[in-house]
């Protein structure tokens, strides 16, 4: 009586006997198992049949082991197949049992069945991922050209059927994802079926066999193999089939593969994920539009673009560029915030592109910056933009810290991300929490370099990532003052939290302590609050509670109480100056001044005019109507004469027309308000398809900012024409903007008014109320509702 082998551990032996830190040597490693498992299945082929040809009868592989690829104890997956005529049904039966029998002996986990091609067909038809599996059937022994037949038809009722089922498949791909989470943010992941895992290549292969899109380039493939070693080092180290690569088993599976610690081995494996997942998207991605355009249409096909401005379209769920100059160093910041503003992740030749873009200067002049905070504050657009950019190399190019902490592990059972993933969560979190602080820019870049200090070998990476932190801005170009308030945030960033939770809160020491973290500023602690709750928040829900939100809350208004000289930092008012000289008398004569400075990328417009109600609501909407986003702005009034400054940016790269500026100007002090009637089209173009809920602006009042005047300061969303319809709010009341500080960050406004009353005193109480409530209800409207 034969034996029965231990093939199990036949395969481990054999795998042991590979290296695992070899370059290439996981495919030799695999394809020494499929060798010695074909070869033994091929004997126990023989031993069932006694020797003797069986035509219209084969063993086939389906899996791992039909791919070539199977791990050291993989399960088997095969298939007797027959031609219906060969053998009876009670040969069949008889003859299948001498076939599993010894398997199952041999103590090897086997999946069987039995089917001719017609039962396979409708298999393939019934069971979606009995189809896809099927497409990998590969012959073991037995009648070759049944399964090469079998196989070809099975190939082609996939093509005849894919773009039917891709709904259904892309359905059962973020159910399964669902269920299993993201393997590439996981410390325990199911290298098989999590996100990213083994399963989404079967997958993507079933959509390449399909004919619907082309294979993925790039490190795929790479990425692919990385996860087959993983999964067979853990059979080795655990003498089981097992997917799930749990806490006990990092050690030993880093040591096989050649890690210095297990971090570095998870750093790899979500790394690889991260890979997997992307292309996975992006050919699903492919899939979709393959299939959109497959309808009948008469004469030349042409795509569906709708612009998004500054050259970026939206094309069939992606933003794509279209005639724009690719050098530009300025277009990957500008064309990726554009992307996730609109939700939309960049197209594969588009990411080409822009990393053939000429890199920035050293440091970044202001517009970089601007475009770059108008990026993070994308919201959750931000998210699969930056995982595009990281994929051709953008990211490493404009923060080469960022490799560093690129898909590290986090052990703190309070964090569900990776490092890097983690800052992108609190930057998304951050987004939300813009109107609370008056500078947002900041608050977003100290959320994004706030943990960059979690590299290898640090003890602590609060101060570590100040220092690094300080590296970045000073490449950023930020000033002296911004620069170090972001690296005290990100010094500081656990300060509140830890203060709030660990300290007693009546104590004067604690509360000296929370000023000295803030740096003794009202607005610096309006950061560090903002930044340490979008840091809680966005570690997950055991690091935000509704305790330790109370107890931040708690400890902020103890500080604030007890803050000597306690009162909001006053917004200083622009020291008068003297009117050029050939100015004052084109005013006098009612024709405006308007003078442009090109800013490198942005433009300087000074533009005189005789004050009057109503004159910074029609400037602020004439540059609207002509397309321009305003940057920032300071109105000072001189002897009757309105000066202001303002800094604007062209879409269209082109310096505005100074003349036609002057002459619009001099249109609507006259009443002609054709010149805004561009605005009003923008607005009906930017109201389709968008979300008009209400916005919940804000507006206060600075208290003791000035004696002449009444401070209002606004906070919320920018949008096409805010400017103007605060001015027209203004101007309705009666209001004379005295002065005003307008400035944009990350795509919210932080506008501060000195107002009078048009005969230059200071409003009543009842007039502030009002004024305040007016200000609020014009930023919340929907411009629809004017």
């Amino acid at each position: 009586m034969r034996t029965s082998p231990d093939v199990g551990g036949a395969r481990l032996d054999l795998a042991g006997t590979r290296s695992f830190t070899d370059p290439g040597a996981g495919a030799v490693r695999r394809a020494a198992i499929t060798d010695y498992t074909t070869t033994w299945l091929r004997q126990v082929w023989a031993d069932a049949t006694g020797g003797r040809a069986i035509p219209g009868v084969a063993l086939a592989a389906v899996g791992s082991l039909g791919r070539g690829e199977p791990g050291p104890l993989s399960d088997l997956d095969l298939v007797l197949l027959h031609d219906g005529r060969s053998l009876g049904n009670g040969e069949l039966v008889t003859f299948a049992d001498r076939l599993w029998y010894p398997i199952w002996d041999a103590k090897v986990r086997l999946d069987h069945s039995v089917r001719t091609l017609t039962e396979c067909r409708r298999v393939g038809a019934d069971d979606l991922a009995a189809g896809v599996g099927l497409l990998d059937i590969a012959p073991v022994a037995g009648d070759e050209e049944l399964v090469a037949a079998i196989r070809a038809t099975l190939a082609h009722d996939w093509r005849a059927a894919v773009r039917k089922r891709l709904p259904s498949l892309v359905a059962d791909v973020e159910a399964r994802h669902a269920r299993f989470g993201d393997l590439s943010q996981s410390i325990e992941p199911d290298l098989k079926e999590a996100n990213g895992g083994l399963r989404d290549m079967t997958v993507l292969r079933a959509l390449v066999a399909g004919w619907l899109t082309d294979r993925p380039h790039g490190g795929v493939d790479a990425a692919y193999a990385t996860l087959l070693d993983v999964r067979d080092a853990l059979h080795v180290v655990t003498g089981r089939s097992r997917d799930r690569l749990g806490r006990e088993d990092h050690d030993a599976v880093a040591a096989l593969l050649g890690f210095p610690d297990s971090d570095d081995l998870l750093t790899l494996v979500s790394s690889s994920a991260r890979t997997v997942a992307y292309a996975l998207d992006s050919t699903m991605r492919r899939a979709g539009q393959s299939q959109r355009a497959r309808t009948l249409r008469v004469g030349p096909r042409r795509p569906h673009l709708r612009s998004l401005g500054y050259g970026v379209y939206e094309h069939d769920g992606e933003a794509v560029l279209s005639g724009v100059r690719t050098s530009d160093p300025m277009l990957p910041l500008r064309t990726a915030a554009v992307a996730a503003g609109a939700g939309l992740p960049l197209a594969p030749q588009t990411l080409t592109n822009l990393a053939e873009a000429d890199p920035l200067p050293t440091p970044w002049p202001p517009l970089a910056r601007e475009l770059f905070t108008d990026l993070l504050a994308a919201g959750p657009g931000l998210i699969p933009v930056w995982e595009g950019l990281h994929s051709v190399g953008i990211i490493d190019r404009w923060l080469p810290e960022w490799a560093a902490v690129d898909s590290r592990p986090q052990r703190n059972a309070v964090h569900r991300h990776t490092v890097d993933r983690h800052l992108l969560e609190t930057v998304v979190e951050a987004g939300t929490l813009v109107r609370d602080v008056a500078r947002p820019d900041l608050l977003l870049l100290s959320a994004l370099l706030h943990d960059i200090g979690k590299v290898a070998g640090a003890h602590d990476h609060s101060h570590q990532g100040a220092a690094i932190a300080a590296g970045v801005v000073a490449r950023l170009g930020l000033d002296e003052a911004d620069a170090t308030l972001v690296v005290r945030m990100v010094r500081e960033h656990l300060t509140l939290i830890e203060l709030a939770t660990r300290r007693d809160q009546s104590d004067p020491a604690t509360i000296a302590a929370v000023w000295e973290a803030a740096g003794g500023d009202s607005d610096g602690l309006d950061l560090l609050r903002a930044l340490t709750v979008a840091d809680a928040k966005a570690a997950g829900p055991a690091a935000w509670t509704e305790w330790r939100a109370t107890l931040l809350t708690s400890l902020v208004g103890a500080a604030r109480a007890a803050a000597p000289g306690a009162s909001d930092a006053a917004v200083v008012a622009e020291s008068v100056t003297e009117l050029p000289a050939d100015v004052g008398f084109l005013v006098a004569d009612g024709r405006p001044h308007v003078s442009i400075t090109p800013l490198g990328g942005a433009f300087q417009v000074e533009v005189y005019d005789r004050d009057r109600l109503g004159l910074f609501a029609d400037t602020a909407g004439l540059f609207a109507a002509l397309s321009l986003t305003v940057r920032s702005a300071v109105l000072r009034t001189i002897d009757g004469v309105a000066a202001n400054e303002w800094i604007v940016e062209s879409p269209s790269g082109d310096m505005p027309d100074s003349a036609r500026i002057a002459r619009s100007l001099e249109q609507l002090a006259r009443g002609d308000r054709s010149p805004l009637g561009a605005l009003e089209r923008r607005r009906a173009y930017a109201r389709a398809g968008t979300d008009r809920s209400i916005a919940q602006a804000r507006a206060f009042v600075i208290p003791d900012a000035a004696t002449a005047a009444t401070v209002i300061e606004v906070r919320g969303p920018d949008r096409i024409g805010l400017l103007h319809d605060l001015g027209v709010t203004l101007a309705k009341a009666g209001l004379s903007v005295h002065s005003a500080h307008i400035a944009t960050y990350a795509g919210q406004t932080l506008d501060t008014f000195y107002l009078t009353e048009y005969g230059g005193a200071p409003l009543t109480p009842g007039k502030v109320a009002a004024t305040v409530a007016a200000m609020i209800d014009c930023c919340d409207k929907p411009a629809l509702a004017r």
